[in-house]
């Protein structure tokens, strides 16, 4: 080091230095450090200058201007800098920075045709581009330090908007609700279906992350162009309310109404019949679209085979339009899916019903799963004739959403074709 060719002594004085600077220097301003270390630059004497700047990594010049600041008159030697010294902030300079900052952010603005940023994002660095359009320099880094002074921050999307609302949605709830606490009470199985996000199946990006050693991560696809020799897994879900037990069906073809009820057949048949031995009745929750929707005459068909085939009286309730994030399905299973896999790539069907049926939680879930490798076909057709076949009784509260189908007693399969 720089004084190592001092003795003993002297080194343990610079030691002792070393450490009384370290802790006062934090606790002073500019100035203060200035006139401090110039003063014990002095009192070391020759060489003092370059052993100070060595031991506090202050410069030279910058010791030399504390000396002369110590010779100055006292009145001059209070102030930090000279009154209005300093560079101006950009506000000073643009006292109209704010407004035009707001102006770029108000999203009435951004729809203008002749707004700059119209079709980009509202970065800083765009911001940054479009304040100088209107000749006023600033970096992005300075627009990021206004933007937190006027209380912005950085938000993404929120999903609270439903759609428009049914008049009749609360009370459907309402309906639901009743419905299913009075099959519970009669030890009628409730349960839940849905049909999980299509995933692709390869090693493809899954969202989240899990512990790996330091620069290990697994590597996937730069891309999620699906392989078109390998179909995407269509997990459809049966959640046992009472049980709070999970069967998941993964199909390898369409999400049609005739997978979604034989992924529900699968259950009785592997589950429920097991779980249920006594019961002639099943209530079945589900979504107002997609393969179990109300609109859907296929799905009451299928419904009506698995009716008369398991001597089943089948009760269902829809949710209304738009709710579905209130299926129990959802967060009661699903999620807990989706929580298991984070982070590992599904790159074969086998992957994905392992992690399936690992699927666990706190509350004591359990999931048991089947791959259905079955072709389903897209675009079946039920004719008006078949449909007033159906053993169909519609409740008396909006009979669209809410309906039983009975067992038939005599079955001609060439009927229900």
């Amino acid at each position: 080091m720089y004084y190592e060719e001092y003795g003993i002594a002297v080194l343990a004085s610079v030691a002792l230095l070393k450490k009384k600077l370290s802790a006062m220097l934090p606790l002073l301003n500019e100035k203060q450090r200035r006139a401090l270390i110039a003063t014990e630059a002095d009192a070391w004497g020759r060489g003092g200058s370059a052993l100070l700047a060595h031991i506090t990594g202050m410069s030279r010049t910058t010791i030399r201007r504390g000396r002369r600041e110590l010779k100055r008159p006292r009145s001059r030697a209070l102030g930090i800098r000279r009154p209005g010294g300093g560079r101006k902030r950009l506000t000073h300079h643009h006292c109209q920075l704010k407004q035009e900052l707001e102006e770029l952010l108000d999203d009435a603005t951004r729809g203008d045709p002749q707004s700059p940023l119209r079709w980009s994002s509202k970065s800083t660095r765009h911001l940054a581009r479009a304040l100088a359009d209107k000749r006023i320099a600033i970096s992005h880094a300075s627009v990021a330090m206004l933007l937190q002074n006027m209380d912005y921050n950085l938000q993404a999307n929120r999903k609270t908007k439903e759609g428009k609302d049914h008049p009749d949605r609360d009370a459907q709830f309402r309906y639901i609700n009743e419905q299913a606490m009075a099959a519970l009470k009669r030890k009628t199985p409730v349960i839940s279906v849905d049909t999980k996000k299509k995933e692709l199946v390869g090693d493809y990006k899954n969202p989240g992350q899990e512990w790996r050693k330091a620069g290990k991560p697994i590597n996937v696809q730069v891309h999620d162009f699906p392989d078109p020799k390998v179909g995407k897994a269509v997990p459809y879900g049966v959640y046992d309310i009472y049980d709070n037990k999970g069967w998941v069906n993964v199909g390898t073809s369409a999400d049609t109404a005739e997978f979604a009820v034989q992924s529900i057949r699968y259950w009785w048949r592997r589950m429920g019949k097991a779980r249920y031995p006594k019961t002639k009745e099943l209530l079945i929750c589900a979504d107002s679209g997609g393969s179990n929707g109300y609109r859907s005459h296929l799905w009451k068909l299928e419904l009506q085979k698995l009716a008369d085939q398991e001597k089943l009286k089948i009760s269902v309730c829809h949710f209304p339009p738009g709710t579905s994030k209130w299926n129990k399905v959802e967060h009661k299973l699903f999620s807990f899916i989706t929580m298991n896999w984070r982070g590992k790539p599904l790159v074969s069907y086998r992957t994905i019903v392992k992690l399936i049926a690992a699927t666990t939680s706190t509350t004591g879930l359990t999931v048991k799963v089947r791959l259905d490798k079955k072709q389903y076909k897209k675009g079946l057709k039920v004719s008006a004739e078949i449909l007033d076949r159906l053993s169909i009784q519609k409740h008396d509260f909006h009979g669209e959403w809410n309906y039983t189908i009975t067992p038939r007693r005599k079955i001609k399969s060439k009927m229900l074709q």
